[in-house]
Order: structure tokens, then sequence, then C-alpha cells
């Protein structure tokens, strides 16, 4: 395992706001790149406060979203707007290799931040974009989120609910993470192509474009002519053995089988009812599927006779394939994601830290740094001006000519 992280002396200008594009910035540095987070003085991302709008939990003194999505970054208070930040900009743009946004194509244009812009400036810049809907077409200009483009639009969200139930928000951030993913993706392919080329590029990603291929099995059965499955019916569904059932004390279990004609026989014998096996409408894959209802209802009373934990124990000395519906609480108590290092110690210096949630990015032979502590607005707006070889002098003109916070 290399002593030096993979990216140190990669140096990346994060000028996203919210999640997909900061997200992607934060692997960038998880892996050791120098990231500096681009934000306007006195408001700064406006994530910083996502902590404190409901549904979100209130952690008093720790601002949790912001510390996950913006570790491992330096914060430099600089007004786009400002005639006088333009310097500022132009060396941020020469220093770095990668830079990322999320701004608006009309936002872009008028702050003179399009892809050929800078590229002039740099010919080796990887310029990674992120938007909801797109670069073209009559919705590019809309702002997007992931509960707007990624769930909404790309039909997710209609068929993740129950028939009958109207569609229900999504965890924020749970399309934007794996766009995120994605835009880290083409970024590391640009810096690939760089190596051979010599060249920058630029590189996009979009909320909606990350829906539509997590929907996509569905979305490809539409487009050769098939019919896309409606929301379900947990009493008759298409497969009962696919479905969740609810145990004596109030816990939901989700069977899973892949290879039905071998774990059925077994799953029965399992949980009591062996005189099914023996059942024409348990025979086969079509019997069952015909008489789903049915089947709900006998495994409906049978899962509700014993609490999860007996149930547990009976399916696993089975062999059988299932899941429990764990609560957040379980999920962050999980042993398994700090036996996997998918839960990690924050860097803060405290005898007990706080955890946090790893990138799921890993090389076995590359060390990530450890996950510092989220920079507060500007904190580093000096120490990062004098990197672009700013003196006192200079600094004090650009404070004077309120291009920086």
């Amino acid at each position: 395992m290399a002593d030096t992280p993979l990216l140190e002396g990669l140096h990346v200008v994060d000028l996203a706001s919210f999640i997909a594009g900061p997200a992607a910035a934060t692997v960038l540095g998880d892996f050791g790149a120098d990231v500096v987070k681009v934000e306007a003085p006195h408001v700064g991302d406006t994530y910083r406060a996502l902590s404190r709008m409901p549904p979100n939990p209130r952690v008093e003194g720790v601002n949790y979203p912001w510390q996950l999505d913006n570790r491992n970054k330096r914060s430099i208070a600089l007004n786009l707007k400002s005639p006088g930040a333009r310097p500022v900009v132009e060396r941020l743009v020469g220093w770095a290799d990668v830079l990322v946004t999320n701004f608006p194509p009309r936002t872009r244009a008028e702050l003179g931040m399009e892809y050929d812009d800078l590229a002039s400036l740099n010919p080796r810049l990887i310029y990674a974009d992120v938007t909801g809907f797109g670069e073209v077409g009559p919705d590019a200009h809309l702002p997007g989120f992931d509960v707007t483009a990624f769930w909404a639009r790309s039909g997710l969200m209609d068929v993740t609910r129950e028939r009958g139930a109207p569609p229900m928000m999504n965890a924020f951030g749970s399309g934007d993470h794996p766009t995120a993913i994605t835009l880290f993706a083409g970024i590391m392919t640009a810096l690939y192509r760089r190596e051979k080329t010599g060249q920058g590029a630029r590189v996009t990603a979009s909320l909606i474009a990350e829906g539509a291929w997590a929907v996509g099995m569905w979305l490809q059965a539409v487009l050769v002519g098939g019919r896309a499955p409606r929301p379900v019916d947990r009493s008759d569904p298409p497969n009962a053995l696919a479905n969740v059932y609810r145990t004596a004390d109030d816990r939901w279990l989700l069977l899973a089988f892949a290879n039905e004609d071998k774990q059925v026989p077994l799953f029965l014998e399992a949980i009591g009812h062996p005189e099914a096996a023996r059942n024409p409408h348990y025979a086969d894959t079509p019997s069952r599927r015909a008489h789903s209802a049915e089947i709900v209802a006998v495994l409906d009373k049978t899962f509700a006779s014993r609490p999860l934990a007996e149930w547990r124990e009976v399916l696993d000395s089975a062999g059988l394939t299932y899941g429990v519906v764990q609560t957040i609480e379980e999920c962050a108590h999980d042993p398994q994601l700090v036996a996997n290092r998918i839960l990690v110690p924050i860097d803060d210096g405290s005898a007990e830290p706080h955890l946090t949630i790893d990138s799921p990015v890993r090389l076995d032979q590359e060390q990530k740094v450890r996950p510092r502590p989220a920079p507060d607005l500007g904190e580093h707006t000096e120490s990062v001006l004098r990197d672009l070889g700013y003196d006192d002098a200079g600094i004090e003109a650009l404070r004077k000519a309120q291009a920086i916070g």
C-alpha cells in the first residue's frame, strides 16, 4: 500500500453547491487531492443550512451534511460577481487540474465561466459540470434537485410506492450521491485521457441521466415496446416470494429468492408448512405467480406469529436469502459497516471522534486520507490566495474591492 495518497498534488477547484458536484470533489479529496471550495462571502454554499430544514434531524453543534460532503477541503470566500474577483478566478483556473461546477447555463455565461472561457486559460483543465436536466433541450435551464430530476422525472418515484399510495419524498441526497460517483468516474476518465493526449476535457453528468440509469431495466423494456410495471399491491404482488412481511414485533422482512425451484421447498419446510410443497399452487413459478395473493395471505399469518429474531434464526439455518428492513439507527450501529470501513472516524483531534461515511470507491493498494473537519466559510481565503501568489498588499486590495470576504 502506497504511503503517499494517490491523488496528492492534484489541484481541484470546487465551484459547485449543494450535493452532487461537491460530493464528487470530496471523493477526489478522499484520495489526497487539494480541494479548494469557492463560496460567496457572508452566505456561502446554502447547503450549509440544510441540517436546519425539516424533516432533517437537528444535531446541536454538528453540521453533519456539510461535514459529509465537504470534508478535506479548503474554503475561500470569493465574490464571483465582483470584477475584482476575475484575476483570482483566472489564477485558480491556471492552478487547477480539475474544476467542478453546477452553475446553470445562463449563470455560467454571465460569469464568463463556460468551458471555452476557462479552457483557453488552461488547456489541460478538466471541467466537470453537473446539471439537473442536461445541457440542452427545453428544460436545460431549469434548476434541478435529486427529488425533482432523479426521482420524480425518471419514473422512480412512481414505481417505488405501493399501489394506491401517493408518491413519497425520498431521502435527501439519495440521487445526488450516485450522481457524484458518476461525475468522479468521468473526471478520472478525463484525467486518464489527459495522460494520453496532454489535453483537458469537459465532463458532464446530470441527475436526470442518473435517474434513467437507475430505472434502466424497466426503462429499457419500454424503449423496446414492453409495458412498465405499475406500483405494486403488497397483498397481491407479481411475486409473493419477492415481498415484505411483518413479524410479531412489528418488524419487516424482505424475501428475495433467486432460485425458487431449489429454495421454495427449503423455505416451506423451514417456516413450518412442509405440506405446501405438495400443493399445486406452489409447484412451479407460473403457479406461484398465479396464486400470489393466496400465498401472501398464508405468509402474512405465518410471519406475524413470531418475532424478527426467531425468524432470522429460522431463515439463516435454512440458508435462505432475505433482508431485514433496518432503521437508520440500526444501520448507524451495524457492525458490518464498521468492519468494512464504510464508517470511519473524523480526524478532529478529539478523544472519541464522530464517525462519518466513507466514499464507496476503494483501491486495496491505495490509502485514503483520514476525513478532516469540513471548513468554515472563508476559513482558508488568505492561505489559498498566498498559494496563488498574492502578497499582503494584493490581498488587501482584493478585500477593498469586495472581491473576497
